[in-house]
């Protein structure tokens, strides 16, 4: 395995691993899932590289475009929802309640 995949792996891992066990904020929670679309990027665009492949693929520029989308969304949930309950804590967040 080289030093890259093993980054890549690593970034992944501890990203997914934040999400799982530290989500006290909405925040964070949302920075997880941005270094998780940020080393699948990275992931997806040195594939063709190291696969040596002639043409680039425009898959990475599609998931760098719904990661954009997903940025804005979960910032718009955030903006909501700390207007709302006043804070970003995610132990106020009750979805049973309207």
């Amino acid at each position: 395995m080289s030093h890259l995949h093993l980054s890549f792996y690593t970034a992944f891992t501890l990203s997914s691993l934040g999400l799982a066990f530290h989500r006290t904020h909405l925040i964070s929670a949302l920075l997880c899932l941005e270094s998780m679309m940020l080393s699948m990027f990275i992931a997806l665009t040195m594939w063709p590289i190291q696969m040596q492949a002639p043409t680039s693929t425009i898959l990475p520029l599609l998931m760098l475009t719904f990661s954009a989308c997903e940025a804005g969304a979960g910032l718009a949930l955030l903006v909501a929802s700390t207007r709302t309950h006043g804070s970003d804590h995610l132990h106020n967040f009750n979805l049973l309640q309207c």
